[in-house]
């Protein structure tokens, strides 16, 4: 199990700035009867443990050197620009307590549709809502694709093999999670390009048409003005 460690911060703006310039990243850790409590870990490390175990797999968080606590990464905030992390929080978790956590699906195998018809594949579901104690938490789910034989075959949830103490919360029973659907004929690919040009065009000629009609309102409207001064000087 990955280990990471921690130390306890100011929840302060201004040490939260001197913190990221040094190389640490803010965080806070809390849970169900755990106060809430402010830390800093360091970035390179966080960035290695986040990629080992993501937001579904329980790590080890040792704080100011004490005995480590289970915990999940429960979100990461992201500059908007560089994309760094820029802060964490940590789900301090009760062994004896299911949590409902998001598991990522991951699809393995190759479609026999695909690789000899052509089929295009598509993924309806990428992630499956769960609830289960926290020793029972995997890290993905497996969704073997080698069933797709045919175009518009499916597989559904219970067509997954979901690990035992594991309760799929969403999607429901029976609903669609992957198919695979026949490609595009040449005359259809050639319709869906007629179509878009004819949207183009038409769109031209209503604008086209919107200009013309302002036209003689402007002249109308120059005109009525040179009335004005004409009088005005008579």
């Amino acid at each position: 199990m990955s280990t990471l460690s921690a130390n306890l911060r100011t929840p302060s703006p201004k040490e939260v700035k001197v913190l990221r310039r040094q190389g640490f990243i803010p965080g806070v850790i809390y849970g169900h009867g755990v106060n809430n409590t402010a830390v800093s870990v360091d970035e390179k490390a966080l960035n290695k443990v986040y990629r080992q175990v993501g937001e579904t797999t329980l790590f080890d968080l040792a704080i100011n050197g004490q005995s480590p606590v289970k915990v999940l990464i429960q979100e990461v905030q992201r500059h908007p620009v560089s994309g760094l992390i820029q802060h964490v929080d940590f789900h301090q978790v009760r062994m004896d307590e299911k949590l409902e956590v998001d598991i990522p699906l991951k699809y393995v195998g190759e479609s026999p549709a695909v690789k000899e018809l052509g089929a295009i594949l598509v993924r309806a579901v990428n992630e499956l809502k769960v609830r289960c104690l926290p020793k029972d938490l995997v890290h993905e789910i497996e969704v073997n694709l080698t069933s797709l034989a045919q175009f518009n075959d499916v597989i559904t949830l219970d067509q997954i093999t979901v690990p035992a103490g594991i309760e799929v919360v969403s999607p429901t029973k029976g609903e669609v999670v992957a198919t695979v659907t026949p490609p595009r004929s040449e005359a259809e690919l050639a319709a869906l390009k007629t179509d878009v040009k004819e949207d183009v065009e038409a769109v031209k000629v209503e604008e086209k048409g919107k200009e013309e009609g302002e036209a003689p309102e402007q002249s109308e409207v120059k005109g009525d003005n040179q009335a004005k001064e004409d009088k005005a000087k008579k």
